[in-house]
């Protein structure tokens, strides 16, 4: 999945002679945190956060504060340089600078013009969909050895139910590099005949581990 499929379009921005209290009202008017800090050519050259314009507001419990200060311009604020990710960048490859940066935005910019903005939950919602929790279905966690076509392997066991696969993830299994662990997401309230042909076929199920398997 790439940036361009889950970036904002309508992004707000504000020129860096903008006001701090320009970017309060902005801020409380759209419900947002961030507005990304553009020139006459819609480069990106600064950002602001929620958090920036409350530290540099006179506070509200302070009786006489000197509220001239929200009258200063946007940019002796603002954060620079910005990073920032393209609209063809993967998805998967960004959530690594929100991870690493503890970012909660990030500005999308084309041929050096702001096109767009992701925000940590655009990335939290994006989660839920390659995940397929947000599809009613059941979940499968199968053990397996770490070896080539073993996902198609054991993909085959539902196939032969003809069952909808929505999602597979792998993970690793602890610090075992000879195994890993498939989870799969599958279309059906009834995972039972298919977990019952996953163990007769001889594999190791880590969830559901506490249904037990048919009789003999």
């Amino acid at each position: 999945m790439k940036v361009e499929e889950i970036m904002n379009r309508n992004v707000v921005t504000l020129g860096p002679t903008a006001t701090i209290a320009e970017a309060l009202h902005l801020l409380q008017e759209n419900r947002i945190r961030h507005i990304p800090i553009i020139d006459e050519n819609r480069s990106v050259i600064g950002i602001v956060s929620d958090r920036d314009v409350r530290d540099a507001s006179p506070s509200v419990l302070v009786k006489d504060s000197d509220q001239a200060i929200l009258q200063s311009e946007i940019q002796t604020i603002m954060s620079h340089p910005v990073i920032t990710v393209h609209p063809l960048d993967f998805v998967e490859e960004i959530a690594r600078i929100f991870y690493d940066e503890e970012f909660a935005s990030l500005p999308v910019v084309s041929d050096n013009k702001l096109i767009g903005i992701v925000t940590e939950k655009d990335m939290l919602y994006t989660l839920i969909q390659l995940t397929g929790t947000h599809v009613q279905s059941s979940h499968i966690e199968v053990k397996v050895p770490h070896k080539p076509g073993i996902l198609p392997e054991v993909a085959a066991v539902f196939g032969r139910r003809k069952m909808n696969i929505t999602s597979v993830l792998i993970y690793p299994y602890h610090q075992d590099p000879n195994y890993k662990v498939l989870v799969f997401r599958i279309q059906t309230m009834n995972p039972l005949p298919v977990i019952n042909d996953l163990r007769e076929a001889g594999y190791e199920l880590m969830w559901p581990n506490n249904i037990p398997g048919p009789k003999r």
